[in-house]
C-alpha cells in the first residue's frame, strides 16, 4: 500500500518490507482515529540515566505506568492512507521528578506531516508551560498493518524506536540543571494500536 510505503520511507529502511507491500484494493481515504493506545517499553538506557540523576517517573492521568511500560490513550487523530500524512494525538503523559523540580511531558502527538516523523509533547516545568516541543524522533523497525473495512478499520504500528531530540535534551538539561541528556538517547520502543473510521462513509 502507498500508506505502508510512505511510513517505511519516512523511517528506517527495512530490507524485507517490500515483500509486505501489496497493491491497494480500495481508494485510500483519510481516516479518523477515535480510540486505542500507544504503548511504550522504556529503554534500560533511559531508566539508568534517570536513576543516576535521582529522577523518578510517574504517570500523568489518564496515562498508565507500570514498571518500564507506559500506555497513552488515543482520543483522536487523522491519517491519510494514501501518503501517511497526519497526526495521532494522545491523552496523559509522564512526570519526571527530582527534588523540588517536576517536568511534565504530556498530550503527545505523533506527527508524520514533515520529512522526519516526530512525537511532540506539551512540556511544563513546575506547572509553568514551556511550550510544545519535538520530543522524540521516530523510526520504524517493521511494516505497519492497516485493515480497512469501509466505514471502520484498525491501524497497528509496532516496533517504533524512539530517540530523544536535541530540543528535548536541551529542555531537560535546563530544567534539572544537568548536562546528562543528549540527542539520540534511546527512549524505548512504541506500538500504536488505533481504531479508525472513514468520515465520508458515515451512514447517518
Amino acid at each position: 500500500m502507498k500508506f505502508l510505503q510512505r511510513l517505511v520511507r519516512l523511517s528506517l529502511p527495512i530490507a524485507a518490507s517490500t515483500a509486505l507491500l501489496a497493491a491497494p484494493t480500495y481508494a485510500a481515504p483519510t481516516v479518523t482515529t477515535y480510540a486505542g493506545n500507544t504503548t511504550v517499553s522504556l529503554s534500560q538506557a533511559l531508566l539508568s540515566a534517570l536513576a543516576s540523576l535521582h529522577v523518578t517517573a510517574s504517570r500523568e492521568f489518564p496515562a498508565q505506568l507500570s514498571g518500564s511500560t507506559a500506555k497513552f490513550p488515543i482520543p483522536n487523530g487523522q491519517i491519510d492512507l494514501a501518503d501517511a500524512h497526519g497526526e495521532i494525538t494522545h491523552s496523559g503523559g509522564l512526570n519526571l521528578i527530582a527534588g523540588s523540580t517536576t517536568v511534565t511531558l504530556s498530550d503527545f502527538v505523533i506527527d508524520t506531516t514533515g520529512s522526519q516523523p516526530v512525537l511532540t509533547g506539551l512540556v511544563l516545568a513546575n506547572g509553568s508551560v514551556v511550550g510544545r516541543l519535538p520530543l522524540f524522533n521516530l523510526a520504524l523497525t517493521q511494516a505497519p498493518q492497516v485493515h480497512n473495512f469501509g466505514f471502520s478499520g484498525t491501524l497497528r504500528i509496532a516496533g517504533v524506536d524512539l530517540t530523544l531530540t536535541a530540543t528535548a535534551a536541551g529542555a531537560l538539561n535546563q530544567a534539572f540543571n544537568v548536562t546528562a541528556f543528549s540527542a539520540g538517547i534511546p527512549i524505548g520502543t512504541a506500538s500504536v494500536d488505533a481504531f479508525t473510521y472513514n468520515p465520508t462513509q458515515i451512514w447517518w
